[in-house]
């Protein structure tokens, strides 16, 4: 493994209110992190840091070894926690757009997954269901061959018999040496899959760590874990 994400020193504010307060950060290659926190804790204004949509006020973001820019973008694949699909588009025209702009584009990967989901390639977006839009979304990135995945909520949406189908198309369709970052507040349905944890709040770290360290330091599960830190 080596350092694909570093994060030193960084801060963001809105409005001279602090979304991110002085954050240090480092991630490794072939991981699957899970970013924790209550809402406004900042997770999803780190998640934009990375993926170049918004930058620090103060602070480095590289990612690897490269900083936060056209090279970057170019390598992470990003899911946001809305949807970016114009409705009109039949499920077909959004797969020729995204295999027009993204060079690691897997379209036959895309195809199968949509498959399996029984999403027909000749439906208009406007036509799916909230679920099966999700689906949809988090089937485009993960057909990118990126060696970062930012996913924010990618399992919000979803009734949670489908979760579990999400999640295995999640571990089953990236370059296991790749990373991902996933936040989400559905904890327990997540933390088979995860290999490391970052809870976050009001904008700084609270608790970063390998998972099952955790889980033998503590002697409970991430989901009892992130209660106690957040007494929630």
């Amino acid at each position: 493994m080596s350092e694909l994400i570093n994060v030193s020193g960084v801060s963001k504010c809105y409005s001279s209110k602090p979304a991110l307060e002085n954050i240090f950060l480092t991630l490794e290659s072939g991981r699957i992190t899970a970013l924790l926190g209550p809402n406004g804790s900042g997770k999803t204004t780190l998640i934009k840091l990375l993926s170049g949509l918004l930058t620090p006020d103060y602070g480095t973001i590289t990612i690897n070894g490269l900083p936060v820019g056209p090279e970057t973008k170019a390598i992470v694949s990003y899911l946001p926690d809305r949807t970016f699909i114009p409705k009109w588009m039949k499920v077909s025209d959004i797969l020729d757009l995204f295999q027009d702009f993204y060079a690691d584009f897997r379209r036959e990967a895309a195809e199968g997954m949509l498959k399996r989901l029984n999403i027909d390639l000749g439906i208009k977006t406007k036509a799916l269901s909230k679920g099966n839009l999700e689906k949809l979304h988090l089937v485009l990135v993960m057909s990118r061959n990126a060696k970062l995945y930012l996913l924010d909520e990618p399992i919000a949406g979803v009734d949670p018999a489908a979760r579990d189908y999400i999640l295995d198309t999640i571990i089953t369709n990236y370059d296991p040496s790749a990373t991902i970052l996933m936040s989400t507040h559905l904890i327990t349905d997540i933390e088979r899959i995860i290999d490391d944890v970052v809870m976050i709040h009001d904008g700084r770290i609270r608790l970063h760590g390998a998972a099952d360290d955790l889980r033998g330091q503590y002697g409970k599960s991430i989901d009892e874990i992130f209660r106690e830190v957040f007494r929630c």
